[in-house]
């Protein structure tokens, strides 16, 4: 049975767990999860999912970044993708200087574009350029909006913000993350835009989503739904409403509430049937397809593998769906067919995930999860599965 190194996962909750001062046994009392489990991942045995780890986070009062590490260093040292986190750092760090004078100005047109340019970048999955594009384009909206205030150009600051986020998320930089939101809420009080300021809180809530705080989730989820209920409802307006649903459902499968997972996921459905396929709406790419994309998810989330692979087969994936999108659908299909010993088809489903978007998937947890299961049930590792281990780092 293959072994991970000394640094896994793991190995970082036990040493944890002992300066917690606890036992494996008193451990697994805090968790929803066997005695037996917690023991063969401390040793090794079996990689630690994502709702294991956010579980052990929560009981031992710390962040999941403590158990998992800074991760992909190695990876995205290889891709030339850590050179380019300093500056997008250095970049959200000047929203109060005010303008800059040694920066031209540009037509707010050319910016604002600028703004869209780099949120179709993240959704194509084309990270290292989007990171390389954004610190200049932050650095110009934040000059612009600073000498010639609009709620437009604000608008756009807060989306290149919002994007920060989302290729912080990606690569692994948490910390990073909850900075650019921040920023980002900076930026939507000053456009007024309540859209804007229920994102960020849709956004903030998966923050907490990933660290096992569900409670907290469910409160960032609600404060969304009421800024948003006091804006006119326009379609803008519904989308972001349904989009608030499809978070709570994930976060209610995982705190393994099926009741509260029918219910936002109705009250996506129906804000799907007014709004049709909005995926021009902030890049949300919300519609009746990431509705039944969610249902999927948050089978998978509750453990439903089988379900979950059930919701895969009727899902037909339109042309025009973001390839970030796709390429989660791939993944959640993956850890579906692995966890109901599709071994085979789950290999097929990750590489799959890899052509689609190869820098998503490689620094997807889910992916990488995926992959280290397929290798620890694997009695002889095959060459394409080694090759995928070797290419995420394992």
């Amino acid at each position: 049975m293959p072994r991970l190194d000394d640094d896994h996962t793991g190995a970082r909750i036990r040493e944890q767990r002992k300066l917690a001062r606890l036992t494996q046994r008193q451990l697994a009392d805090l968790l929803p999860y066997s005695y037996s489990l917690l023991n063969q991942v401390e040793c090794g045995a079996k990689p630690a999912n994502l709702d294991f780890v956010a579980a052990v986070a929560r009981a031992l009062r710390i962040d999941v970044t403590v158990l998992t590490g800074q991760p992909y260093v190695t990876e995205l040292q290889q891709d030339r993708l850590a050179e380019l986190v300093r500056p997008i750092r250095e970049a959200l760090d000047l929203y109060d200087l005010g303008a800059d004078d040694t920066i031209p100005d540009r037509p707010a047109e050319h910016l604002i574009a600028s703004a869209e340019g780099l949120c179709a970048q993240v959704r194509a999955t084309r990270l290292r350029n989007a990171a390389r594009l954004l610190p200049a384009t932050i650095s110009e909206l934040t000059t612009a909006a600073w000498r010639n205030p609009s709620t437009e150009l604000w608008q756009a600051l807060a989306s290149t913000y919002r994007t920060a986020h989302d290729i912080a998320v990606k690569l692994g930089y948490y910390d990073l993350s909850s900075v650019a939101l921040d920023r980002m809420d900076w930026a939507a009080h000053r456009a007024s835009d309540p859209c804007l300021g229920a994102i960020r809180q849709y956004m903030r809530a998966l923050v907490y989503f990933r660290e096992g705080e569900y409670t907290i989730g469910q409160r960032l989820v609600a404060a969304g739904h009421s800024i948003i209920g006091a804006a006119e409802q326009t379609r803008e307006a519904v989308a972001v409403t349904g989009q608030l649903h499809l978070g709570a459902s994930v976060i209610a499968a995982r705190a393994d509430q099926q009741s509260a997972v029918d219910t936002h996921l109705a009250e996506a459905r129906q804000c799907a049937r007014t709004t049709g396929d909005a995926s021009d709406v902030h890049w949300l790419s919300f519609g009746p397809t990431n509705v039944a994309l969610h249902k999927m998810s948050a089978a998978v989330e509750m453990r439903q593998y089988d379900e979950a692979l059930t919701q895969a087969r009727r899902i037909r994936i339109p042309a025009g769906l973001a390839t970030s999108r796709r390429a989660h659908f791939l993944i959640d299909r993956a850890r579906s067919e692995m966890e109901t010993g599709r071994t085979e088809a789950a290999l097929g489903s990750i590489i799959d995930a890899r052509h689609t978007a190869p820098e998503q998937t490689r620094y997807h947890p889910g992916a990488r999860e995926t992959i280290t299961g397929l290798v620890h049930l694997s009695r002889r590792t095959p060459d394409t599965l080694g090759h995928m281990a070797a290419w995420i780092g394992l």
